[in-house]
Protein backbone atom coordinates (compact mmCIF):
# COMPACT_ATOMS: atom_id res chain seq x y z
CA UNK A 1 0.00 0.00 0.00
CA UNK A 2 2.96 2.40 0.68
CA UNK A 3 4.44 1.77 -2.69
CA UNK A 4 1.28 2.30 -4.39
CA UNK A 5 1.02 5.59 -2.16
CA UNK A 6 4.50 6.64 -3.30
CA UNK A 7 3.54 6.10 -7.43
CA UNK A 8 -0.06 7.42 -7.29
CA UNK A 9 2.50 11.02 -6.07
CA UNK A 10 4.91 10.64 -8.13
CA UNK A 11 2.05 10.40 -10.61
CA UNK A 12 0.42 13.59 -9.67
CA UNK A 13 3.82 15.62 -9.57
CA UNK A 14 4.36 14.41 -12.82
CA UNK A 15 1.32 15.26 -13.89
CA UNK A 16 1.53 19.17 -12.71
CA UNK A 17 5.00 19.28 -14.91
CA UNK A 18 4.24 19.41 -18.75
CA UNK A 19 7.19 18.04 -20.29
CA UNK A 20 7.72 20.04 -23.95
CA UNK A 21 9.86 17.73 -25.21
CA UNK A 22 6.67 14.94 -25.36
CA UNK A 23 5.02 17.91 -27.88
CA UNK A 24 4.05 16.46 -31.38
CA UNK A 25 4.95 18.32 -34.24
CA UNK A 26 2.58 18.42 -37.31
CA UNK A 27 3.82 17.14 -40.67
CA UNK A 28 1.14 17.04 -43.57
CA UNK A 29 1.98 14.41 -46.12
CA UNK A 30 -0.82 13.91 -48.75
CA UNK A 31 -3.40 16.87 -49.15
CA UNK A 32 -7.00 15.75 -50.79
CA UNK A 33 -7.28 16.87 -54.14
CA UNK A 34 -10.90 18.03 -53.23
CA UNK A 35 -10.13 20.17 -50.58
CA UNK A 36 -11.67 23.43 -50.46
CA UNK A 37 -10.10 26.84 -50.62
CA UNK A 38 -10.19 28.85 -47.94
CA UNK A 39 -8.05 32.31 -46.44
CA UNK A 40 -7.15 32.51 -43.19
CA UNK A 41 -6.08 36.17 -42.57
CA UNK A 42 -4.03 36.93 -39.79
CA UNK A 43 -6.07 38.23 -36.41
CA UNK A 44 -5.59 42.17 -36.06
CA UNK A 45 -4.18 43.39 -32.92
CA UNK A 46 -2.85 39.75 -32.40
CA UNK A 47 1.05 40.84 -32.65
CA UNK A 48 2.66 40.19 -29.09
CA UNK A 49 0.27 37.62 -28.04
CA UNK A 50 1.59 34.27 -26.77
CA UNK A 51 0.19 32.28 -29.77
CA UNK A 52 -0.70 33.11 -33.41
CA UNK A 53 -4.47 32.31 -33.37
CA UNK A 54 -5.25 33.00 -37.46
CA UNK A 55 -2.33 30.49 -37.71
CA UNK A 56 -3.20 27.37 -35.12
CA UNK A 57 -6.63 27.50 -37.35
CA UNK A 58 -5.34 27.49 -40.57
CA UNK A 59 -3.33 24.90 -39.55
CA UNK A 60 -6.40 22.93 -37.71
CA UNK A 61 -8.27 23.40 -40.95
CA UNK A 62 -5.41 22.08 -43.38
CA UNK A 63 -4.77 18.93 -41.50
CA UNK A 64 -8.65 17.74 -41.60
CA UNK A 65 -7.57 17.74 -45.47
CA UNK A 66 -10.81 19.22 -46.10
CA UNK A 67 -9.80 22.45 -46.51
CA UNK A 68 -6.71 24.00 -48.45
CA UNK A 69 -5.24 27.32 -46.96
CA UNK A 70 -4.09 30.26 -48.76
CA UNK A 71 -0.59 30.99 -47.81
CA UNK A 72 -0.02 34.22 -46.19
CA UNK A 73 2.15 35.74 -48.66
CA UNK A 74 -0.48 35.69 -51.80
CA UNK A 75 -3.04 37.94 -48.82
CA UNK A 76 -2.35 41.70 -50.57
CA UNK A 77 -5.41 42.39 -48.18
CA UNK A 78 -5.73 42.08 -44.49
CA UNK A 79 -9.26 42.78 -43.59
CA UNK A 80 -10.26 42.18 -39.83
CA UNK A 81 -13.90 42.06 -40.23
CA UNK A 82 -16.70 40.96 -42.66
CA UNK A 83 -17.56 44.61 -43.55
CA UNK A 84 -14.28 44.91 -44.66
CA UNK A 85 -13.92 41.90 -46.86
CA UNK A 86 -13.96 42.97 -50.75
CA UNK A 87 -15.52 39.48 -52.25
CA UNK A 88 -14.21 40.59 -55.66
CA UNK A 89 -10.55 40.45 -54.67
CA UNK A 90 -10.55 36.93 -52.80
CA UNK A 91 -12.43 35.50 -55.57
CA UNK A 92 -9.85 36.30 -57.76
CA UNK A 93 -7.28 34.29 -55.24
CA UNK A 94 -10.13 31.03 -55.67
CA UNK A 95 -10.81 31.85 -52.18
CA UNK A 96 -14.01 30.05 -51.12
CA UNK A 97 -14.29 30.92 -47.86
CA UNK A 98 -12.89 33.51 -45.72
CA UNK A 99 -11.87 33.48 -42.01
CA UNK A 100 -11.39 37.30 -40.42
CA UNK A 101 -10.97 38.79 -37.09
CA UNK A 102 -9.31 40.46 -34.24
CA UNK A 103 -8.08 40.08 -31.19
CA UNK A 104 -7.49 42.77 -27.72
CA UNK A 105 -6.19 41.79 -24.54
CA UNK A 106 -8.86 41.99 -21.47
CA UNK A 107 -7.36 42.23 -18.30
CA UNK A 108 -5.88 38.69 -17.48
CA UNK A 109 -7.46 37.17 -20.75
CA UNK A 110 -8.26 38.02 -24.64
CA UNK A 111 -11.16 38.81 -26.43
CA UNK A 112 -11.29 37.35 -29.76
CA UNK A 113 -13.80 38.29 -32.13
CA UNK A 114 -14.00 35.82 -35.71
CA UNK A 115 -16.02 36.45 -38.79
CA UNK A 116 -16.52 33.06 -41.20
CA UNK A 117 -17.53 35.02 -44.81
CA UNK A 118 -18.69 32.80 -47.66
CA UNK A 119 -16.85 34.30 -50.66
CA UNK A 120 -19.10 32.56 -53.57
CA UNK A 121 -22.26 33.47 -51.49
CA UNK A 122 -20.59 37.17 -50.67
CA UNK A 123 -22.35 36.30 -47.04
CA UNK A 124 -21.25 35.99 -43.31
CA UNK A 125 -21.85 33.02 -41.48
CA UNK A 126 -20.45 32.91 -38.15
CA UNK A 127 -19.75 35.82 -36.19
CA UNK A 128 -18.97 35.33 -32.86
CA UNK A 129 -16.34 36.66 -29.63
CA UNK A 130 -14.53 34.20 -27.76
CA UNK A 131 -13.16 34.76 -24.54
CA UNK A 132 -9.67 33.05 -23.34
CA UNK A 133 -7.63 33.02 -19.69
CA UNK A 134 -4.19 33.95 -20.31
CA UNK A 135 -2.81 30.66 -21.16
CA UNK A 136 -5.74 29.06 -22.99
CA UNK A 137 -5.55 30.60 -26.50
CA UNK A 138 -4.78 27.71 -28.32
CA UNK A 139 -7.60 25.99 -26.69
CA UNK A 140 -9.80 29.43 -27.82
CA UNK A 141 -8.41 28.82 -31.19
CA UNK A 142 -9.38 25.02 -31.72
CA UNK A 143 -12.92 26.11 -30.30
CA UNK A 144 -13.16 28.70 -33.48
CA UNK A 145 -11.80 26.02 -35.70
CA UNK A 146 -14.47 23.73 -34.67
CA UNK A 147 -17.25 26.06 -35.17
CA UNK A 148 -15.35 26.71 -39.05
CA UNK A 149 -15.48 23.13 -39.82
CA UNK A 150 -18.89 22.64 -38.66
CA UNK A 151 -20.50 25.58 -40.02
CA UNK A 152 -19.35 24.81 -43.71
CA UNK A 153 -18.96 20.60 -43.36
CA UNK A 154 -21.89 19.96 -41.20
CA UNK A 155 -19.83 17.67 -38.99
CA UNK A 156 -18.78 18.53 -35.67
CA UNK A 157 -15.31 19.62 -35.30
CA UNK A 158 -12.83 17.40 -33.12
CA UNK A 159 -10.25 19.83 -32.85
CA UNK A 160 -10.75 20.49 -29.13
CA UNK A 161 -10.21 17.04 -28.56
CA UNK A 162 -6.83 15.42 -26.93
CA UNK A 163 -4.94 12.19 -27.60
CA UNK A 164 -3.44 9.82 -25.67
CA UNK A 165 -0.40 8.30 -26.18
CA UNK A 166 2.94 6.17 -25.01
CA UNK A 167 6.54 7.04 -25.58
CA UNK A 168 9.77 5.19 -25.22
CA UNK A 169 13.06 6.35 -25.01
CA UNK A 170 16.21 4.57 -24.30
CA UNK A 171 17.69 0.89 -25.21
CA UNK A 172 17.84 -2.47 -23.36
CA UNK A 173 17.45 -2.55 -19.72
CA UNK A 174 17.52 1.02 -19.39
CA UNK A 175 13.88 1.93 -21.38
CA UNK A 176 11.65 4.64 -19.94
CA UNK A 177 8.43 4.82 -20.80
CA UNK A 178 5.69 7.76 -20.22
CA UNK A 179 2.06 8.06 -20.91
CA UNK A 180 0.90 11.58 -22.34
CA UNK A 181 -2.18 13.13 -23.23
CA UNK A 182 -1.80 16.24 -25.58
CA UNK A 183 -4.59 18.19 -27.89
CA UNK A 184 -5.42 16.70 -31.13
CA UNK A 185 -2.29 18.54 -32.92
CA UNK A 186 -0.04 17.07 -30.56
CA UNK A 187 0.62 20.01 -28.80
CA UNK A 188 0.41 20.96 -24.90
CA UNK A 189 1.30 17.73 -24.08
CA UNK A 190 1.39 16.52 -20.22
CA UNK A 191 2.94 13.72 -18.29
CA UNK A 192 0.40 11.15 -16.79
CA UNK A 193 2.56 8.38 -15.87
CA UNK A 194 6.54 7.06 -15.91
CA UNK A 195 7.68 3.60 -15.90
CA UNK A 196 11.09 2.09 -16.58
CA UNK A 197 8.57 -0.80 -17.74
CA UNK A 198 5.84 -0.99 -20.64
CA UNK A 199 3.51 1.05 -20.64
CA UNK A 200 0.28 -0.25 -23.20
CA UNK A 201 -2.93 0.78 -24.95
CA UNK A 202 -4.59 3.58 -23.65
CA UNK A 203 -8.03 3.68 -23.99
CA UNK A 204 -10.56 7.22 -22.97
CA UNK A 205 -13.27 6.92 -20.58
CA UNK A 206 -16.38 8.37 -22.73
CA UNK A 207 -16.26 11.50 -20.76
CA UNK A 208 -12.70 12.26 -21.48
CA UNK A 209 -11.91 12.55 -17.79
CA UNK A 210 -10.08 8.85 -17.09
CA UNK A 211 -7.74 6.59 -18.89
CA UNK A 212 -7.33 2.70 -18.58
CA UNK A 213 -4.15 1.49 -19.64
CA UNK A 214 -2.05 -1.67 -19.14
CA UNK A 215 1.49 -0.89 -16.89
CA UNK A 216 3.76 -3.39 -15.75
CA UNK A 217 5.05 -1.86 -13.26
CA UNK A 218 4.49 -4.44 -10.71
CA UNK A 219 6.54 -7.34 -12.83
CA UNK A 220 3.71 -7.98 -14.41
CA UNK A 221 0.76 -6.76 -16.65
CA UNK A 222 -2.04 -4.99 -14.67
CA UNK A 223 -4.82 -2.82 -15.68
CA UNK A 224 -5.15 0.53 -14.25
CA UNK A 225 -7.51 3.33 -14.34
CA UNK A 226 -6.47 7.07 -13.87
CA UNK A 227 -8.05 9.63 -13.42
CA UNK A 228 -6.27 12.30 -16.08
CA UNK A 229 -6.22 16.05 -14.44
CA UNK A 230 -5.61 14.63 -10.29
CA UNK A 231 -3.74 12.00 -11.19
CA UNK A 232 -5.57 9.69 -8.69
CA UNK A 233 -5.56 5.67 -10.21
CA UNK A 234 -6.53 2.23 -8.94
CA UNK A 235 -5.89 -0.71 -10.12
CA UNK A 236 -8.57 -2.92 -12.11
CA UNK A 237 -7.20 -6.03 -13.00
CA UNK A 238 -3.93 -8.10 -12.08
CA UNK A 239 -5.37 -11.65 -12.74
CA UNK A 240 -1.83 -14.00 -13.96
CA UNK A 241 -0.98 -13.87 -17.48
CA UNK A 242 -2.56 -11.42 -19.84
CA UNK A 243 -4.07 -8.41 -18.42
CA UNK A 244 -4.91 -6.42 -22.14
CA UNK A 245 -6.54 -4.57 -24.29
CA UNK A 246 -8.91 -2.24 -22.14
CA UNK A 247 -11.74 -0.74 -23.59
CA UNK A 248 -14.65 1.52 -22.44
CA UNK A 249 -18.17 1.05 -22.73
CA UNK A 250 -20.23 4.00 -24.56
CA UNK A 251 -22.04 4.60 -21.34
CA UNK A 252 -18.88 4.61 -19.15
CA UNK A 253 -20.14 1.63 -16.91
CA UNK A 254 -17.75 -1.34 -18.03
CA UNK A 255 -14.41 -2.11 -18.92
CA UNK A 256 -14.30 -4.52 -21.80
CA UNK A 257 -10.40 -6.53 -21.82
CA UNK A 258 -9.01 -9.80 -22.77
CA UNK A 259 -7.51 -11.88 -20.13
CA UNK A 260 -5.92 -15.08 -19.94
CA UNK A 261 -6.31 -15.83 -16.34
CA UNK A 262 -8.46 -19.09 -17.43
CA UNK A 263 -6.49 -20.55 -20.30
CA UNK A 264 -6.27 -19.00 -23.85
CA UNK A 265 -7.08 -15.06 -24.04
CA UNK A 266 -10.39 -14.47 -24.03
CA UNK A 267 -12.65 -11.47 -23.92
CA UNK A 268 -13.81 -10.44 -20.55
CA UNK A 269 -16.23 -7.39 -19.22
CA UNK A 270 -15.89 -5.60 -15.44
CA UNK A 271 -18.69 -3.78 -14.01
CA UNK A 272 -16.03 -0.85 -13.29
CA UNK A 273 -17.93 0.47 -10.02
CA UNK A 274 -18.54 -3.53 -8.14
CA UNK A 275 -15.19 -5.44 -10.04
CA UNK A 276 -17.37 -8.34 -11.33
CA UNK A 277 -16.48 -9.84 -14.29
CA UNK A 278 -18.46 -11.74 -16.92
CA UNK A 279 -16.66 -13.56 -19.64
CA UNK A 280 -18.18 -12.81 -22.93
CA UNK A 281 -15.92 -15.41 -25.49
CA UNK A 282 -15.00 -19.21 -24.75
CA UNK A 283 -13.33 -20.64 -27.37
CA UNK A 284 -9.59 -22.90 -27.89
CA UNK A 285 -8.53 -19.38 -29.65
CA UNK A 286 -6.95 -16.29 -29.10
CA UNK A 287 -9.57 -13.42 -28.68
CA UNK A 288 -8.21 -10.32 -27.83
CA UNK A 289 -8.31 -6.32 -29.01
CA UNK A 290 -12.27 -5.78 -28.02
CA UNK A 291 -14.54 -2.50 -29.29
CA UNK A 292 -17.58 -1.80 -28.25
CA UNK A 293 -20.59 -1.06 -30.97
CA UNK A 294 -21.49 2.64 -30.53
CA UNK A 295 -24.92 1.18 -29.15
CA UNK A 296 -23.32 -0.95 -26.42
CA UNK A 297 -24.96 -3.90 -27.38
CA UNK A 298 -22.02 -5.87 -28.90
CA UNK A 299 -18.10 -5.82 -29.23
CA UNK A 300 -16.09 -6.70 -32.07
CA UNK A 301 -12.49 -8.03 -31.56
CA UNK A 302 -9.81 -10.17 -33.04
CA UNK A 303 -9.52 -13.67 -33.10
CA UNK A 304 -7.24 -16.54 -34.49
CA UNK A 305 -10.26 -19.15 -34.86
CA UNK A 306 -10.43 -18.81 -38.30
CA UNK A 307 -6.54 -19.98 -38.40
CA UNK A 308 -4.91 -16.41 -38.36
CA UNK A 309 -6.30 -13.11 -37.37
CA UNK A 310 -9.75 -11.71 -38.34
CA UNK A 311 -12.86 -9.51 -36.74
CA UNK A 312 -15.45 -10.92 -35.29
CA UNK A 313 -18.78 -9.45 -33.62
CA UNK A 314 -20.51 -10.94 -30.57
CA UNK A 315 -23.98 -9.61 -29.47
CA UNK A 316 -23.47 -8.72 -25.28
CA UNK A 317 -27.44 -9.94 -25.29
CA UNK A 318 -26.17 -13.73 -25.79
CA UNK A 319 -26.26 -14.13 -29.43
CA UNK A 320 -24.59 -15.77 -32.35
CA UNK A 321 -20.85 -14.69 -32.96
CA UNK A 322 -20.29 -13.72 -36.74
CA UNK A 323 -17.09 -13.38 -38.67
CA UNK A 324 -16.81 -9.76 -40.24
CA UNK A 325 -13.88 -9.77 -42.51
CA UNK A 326 -12.78 -12.09 -44.91
CA UNK A 327 -10.30 -10.17 -46.88
CA UNK A 328 -6.54 -11.26 -46.73
CA UNK A 329 -5.35 -13.38 -43.90
CA UNK A 330 -4.48 -10.50 -41.66
CA UNK A 331 -7.15 -8.41 -39.60
CA UNK A 332 -6.84 -7.08 -36.24
CA UNK A 333 -7.55 -4.18 -33.89
CA UNK A 334 -10.52 -3.17 -35.57
CA UNK A 335 -12.50 0.21 -34.26
CA UNK A 336 -16.38 1.12 -35.05
CA UNK A 337 -16.72 4.35 -36.66
CA UNK A 338 -18.68 7.03 -34.63
CA UNK A 339 -21.86 6.12 -36.90
CA UNK A 340 -21.41 2.02 -36.44
CA UNK A 341 -21.54 1.87 -40.39
CA UNK A 342 -17.49 1.19 -40.52
CA UNK A 343 -14.96 -0.62 -39.19
CA UNK A 344 -11.46 0.88 -39.57
CA UNK A 345 -8.44 -1.99 -38.48
CA UNK A 346 -4.88 -2.94 -39.29
CA UNK A 347 -5.01 -5.37 -42.85
CA UNK A 348 -1.79 -7.05 -44.24
CA UNK A 349 -1.81 -6.50 -47.83
CA UNK A 350 0.80 -7.05 -49.83
CA UNK A 351 2.72 -3.98 -48.74
CA UNK A 352 2.89 -4.47 -45.38
CA UNK A 353 0.14 -3.49 -42.52
CA UNK A 354 -1.77 -0.77 -43.64
CA UNK A 355 -4.41 0.65 -42.38
CA UNK A 356 -7.98 -0.28 -43.73
CA UNK A 357 -11.54 0.46 -43.49
CA UNK A 358 -14.51 -1.92 -43.71
CA UNK A 359 -18.06 -1.26 -44.97
CA UNK A 360 -20.17 -3.19 -42.73
CA UNK A 361 -23.27 -3.63 -44.92
CA UNK A 362 -21.43 -4.37 -47.79
CA UNK A 363 -18.28 -6.03 -46.95
CA UNK A 364 -15.97 -3.97 -49.14
CA UNK A 365 -12.63 -3.61 -47.35
CA UNK A 366 -9.98 -0.47 -48.42
CA UNK A 367 -6.40 0.51 -47.33
CA UNK A 368 -6.47 4.26 -46.20
CA UNK A 369 -2.45 4.31 -45.53
CA UNK A 370 0.57 4.52 -47.54
CA UNK A 371 2.67 3.67 -45.17
CA UNK A 372 3.58 -0.48 -44.06
CA UNK A 373 4.15 -0.70 -40.83
CA UNK A 374 1.05 0.58 -39.12
CA UNK A 375 -0.55 -0.84 -35.90
CA UNK A 376 -3.19 0.50 -33.07
CA UNK A 377 -5.72 2.70 -35.25
CA UNK A 378 -8.11 5.35 -33.11
CA UNK A 379 -10.87 6.54 -34.65
CA UNK A 380 -11.55 10.76 -33.83
CA UNK A 381 -14.65 10.98 -32.15
CA UNK A 382 -16.27 12.53 -35.74
CA UNK A 383 -15.14 9.82 -37.94
CA UNK A 384 -13.01 11.82 -40.41
CA UNK A 385 -9.88 10.58 -39.42
CA UNK A 386 -8.11 7.73 -38.19
CA UNK A 387 -4.74 7.99 -35.95
CA UNK A 388 -2.75 5.19 -35.84
CA UNK A 389 1.35 4.32 -35.00
CA UNK A 390 3.49 3.48 -37.69
CA UNK A 391 8.00 3.37 -38.33
CA UNK A 392 9.87 6.73 -40.10
CA UNK A 393 13.32 6.08 -40.14
CA UNK A 394 13.21 3.28 -37.93
CA UNK A 395 11.62 5.16 -35.10
CA UNK A 396 7.83 5.25 -33.93
CA UNK A 397 5.91 8.40 -34.77
CA UNK A 398 2.02 8.89 -34.87
CA UNK A 399 0.12 9.42 -38.24
CA UNK A 400 -3.25 10.38 -39.48
CA UNK A 401 -5.26 9.18 -42.32
CA UNK A 402 -8.47 11.15 -43.04
CA UNK A 403 -11.37 8.30 -43.41
CA UNK A 404 -11.59 8.59 -47.30
CA UNK A 405 -7.56 7.90 -47.71
CA UNK A 406 -7.22 11.45 -49.59
CA UNK A 407 -4.99 13.03 -47.02
CA UNK A 408 -2.94 12.14 -44.23
CA UNK A 409 -0.03 13.77 -41.45
CA UNK A 410 2.36 12.52 -39.37
CA UNK A 411 3.20 13.58 -35.79
CA UNK A 412 6.80 12.86 -34.85
CA UNK A 413 8.03 13.53 -31.42
CA UNK A 414 11.39 14.98 -30.92
CA UNK A 415 13.44 11.70 -29.70
CA UNK A 416 12.11 8.32 -28.95
CA UNK A 417 9.53 6.08 -29.81
CA UNK A 418 5.74 7.21 -30.36
CA UNK A 419 2.79 4.22 -29.85
CA UNK A 420 -0.44 3.60 -28.87
CA UNK A 421 -2.40 6.94 -29.48
CA UNK A 422 -6.16 6.95 -28.33
CA UNK A 423 -8.41 9.70 -29.81
CA UNK A 424 -10.50 11.61 -26.51
CA UNK A 425 -14.22 11.82 -27.25
CA UNK A 426 -15.87 14.86 -27.32
CA UNK A 427 -14.87 16.49 -24.51
CA UNK A 428 -17.83 19.02 -23.90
Amino acid sequence: MQTLSKVWLFCVLLLISSVASANLTIEITRGSDQALPIGVVPFAGSEGLPEDVAQIVQDDLERSGFFAPLERSAMFDRPSQASDVEFGTWRSLDVRYLVVGRAQQTGNGYELQFDLVDISGQRPMISETVTASGNDLRGAAHYISDQIFEAITDIRGAFSTRIAYVTAQGLGDNMQFGLYVADADGRRSQQVLTSDQPIMSPAWSPDGRKLAYVSFETGKASIYIQDVNTGQRVQATSFDGINGAPTWSPDGRRIAMSLSKDGQPEIYVLDVANRSLDRITESNSIDTEPAWSPDGRSLIFTSDRSGGPQIYQTSLGGGETNRLTFTGNYNARARFSPDGEEIFLIHRSSRGFQVAKQDLEGGRLVVLSESTRDESPSVAPNGTMVIFATQQGGSGVLSAVSADGRSSFRLPAAQGDVRDPAWSPFLN
